[in-house]
Parts: C-alpha cells; structure tokens; sequence
C-alpha cells in the first residue's frame, strides 16, 4: 500500500484518499461536473457564446467574445455572411466543436 503524508496535518495516509482520517482534510480536488478531463476545453462559457451568437451573431459579437477579433469584424461587415455564417457558427457552438482564439474547443455551459 503506497501512503503519502496529510498535506494539512502530515499524518501518514493511503495514497488514494481523498480525506485524511486524522484531520478531516480534503487531499484530492473533485472532479468538476463541467471540467474537461482532459484540460484542453476553453475557459470560455459556452452558454454565453451560444446566446450571443443566437441574439447578436450577425454582428459577430459572439467572434470577439472567445477572442476571434478579426473574423468578428469581418462578420459586422458582412452581417454575419449573410446570416449563414451565423447561423454555422450558432450549431458548431451548440455541438461542441467551435473553438476560441487558441484552438481550444467551447466545452463548458457555465463557468
């Protein structure tokens, strides 16, 4: 049995513990319901993306929300491509595979 030592009170314990016996300490963070397992998802929420683009996206304001400034302003100028290029962009959103400014997919609904 591997043990390592209480990160609060340095009692001795079973590596896979997630409470220490001793002091009631929490040594292993929860997973997160909305985290990816990963790491890889975007720290953006995709549930403001996804309203943002539903209200606002032929002005592509939902573009300049997850950093995308460039294809934003190309949106305002185009209405959102004609509100096609919105309306892509509201499904890739609501999928799961629209990615911020850093490659990073919109996994998260809430933050």
């Amino acid at each position: 049995m591997e043990t390592i030592k209480c990160k609060d009170c340095g009692e001795e314990i079973n590596a896979n513990a997630e409470i220490c016996p001793k002091c009631g300490c929490r040594q292993k963070a929860l997973p997160s319901s909305n985290a990816n397992s990963d790491g890889n998802a975007s720290p953006k929420s995709r549930l403001a993306a996804c309203l943002l683009c539903w209200f606002l996206g032929c002005i592509g304001v939902h573009r300049f929300y997850v950093g995308k400034i460039g294809t934003g302003i190309a949106q305002i100028f185009t209405l959102g491509g004609f509100g096609i290029w919105a309306l892509v962009d509201f499904i890739m959103i609501c999928c799961g595979s629209f990615k911020d400014k850093e490659g990073k997919p919109l996994k998260v609904w809430t933050n």
